[in-house]
């Protein structure tokens, strides 16, 4: 058994422009499943601790047809989420980072986050993204100053299919972000940096995602083995 830490947005909420976000159901509640499913632990973390804001758009009939992710989210399972600042990277095999609007605001520049991220990548262990969650990818310096995906092959959500109005109130534009430390595609669903990061592009590739983290840690099992 792994353990995976989960990380989310506390939330950010914009009263000027009326504009409230937070983290992605699916983008967690999908991994999530498959990744217990296969016998891992996933632990929930955020910058705050206790409940974090969920952007309440994701558990709309567009984005959530079944209702799955609702029934989720209003059982609790994402209530309880551990402060930042009270997490221990060591004991991580690997650290995902959930998507969803609120990324780019609370996680993208926290230095709790950047120190926990690159603990986790110095232990050898894996460190991925999905859609907005890459966000503090671009930010998490490596010891040489570089990004810690400098120069991989990466994914995240697309600038063309932002919704209207959004760039222009949003703090940067991760695909531009992205650009100017890596090689960004949206071409893929999820893509293989090197054999420690992994990114998802969008809500739509959670599932991927989860699927790629469980067969990557079922390779290092028996490797270990």
């Amino acid at each position: 058994m792994a353990k995976v830490l989960a990380v989310l947005s506390s939330g950010h909420k914009d009263t000027e422009n009326n504009y409230e976000t937070g983290w992605w159901a699916e983008e967690l509640f999908a991994p999530m499943e498959i990744l217990q499913n296969a016998g891992h632990q996933v632990d929930l973390a955020s910058p705050k601790g206790g409940k974090p804001t969920l952007d309440q758009v994701s558990l709309m009939e567009e984005y959530d047809p079944e209702g799955k992710y609702k029934k989720m989210y209003e059982s609790g399972l994402a209530d309880n989420t551990t402060p930042l600042s009270d997490v221990d990277a060591s004991a991580y095999d690997v650290v995902f980072v959930v998507g969803g609007h609120g990324a780019m605001y609370d996680l993208a520049e926290s230095e709790t986050l950047h120190k926990i991220i690159n603990d986790v990548y110095d232990n050898g262990n894996i460190v991925s993204a999905v859609c907005h969650g890459p966000a503090p990818l671009v930010f998490t310096k490596r010891p040489d100053g570089q990004s810690i995906i400098a120069g991989l092959d990466v994914t995240g959500y697309p600038e063309a299919v932002e919704p209207e109005g959004l760039p222009e109130i949003l703090p940067f534009s991760l695909e531009g972000k992205m650009s100017e430390v890596a090689n960004y595609t949206a071409d893929e669903k999820v893509v293989w940096g090197n054999e420690q990061v992994l990114t998802g592009r969008d809500p739509f590739s959670a599932e991927a995602l989860g699927d790629e983290l469980v067969k990557a840690l079922a390779n290092r099992s028996q490797q270990e083995n």
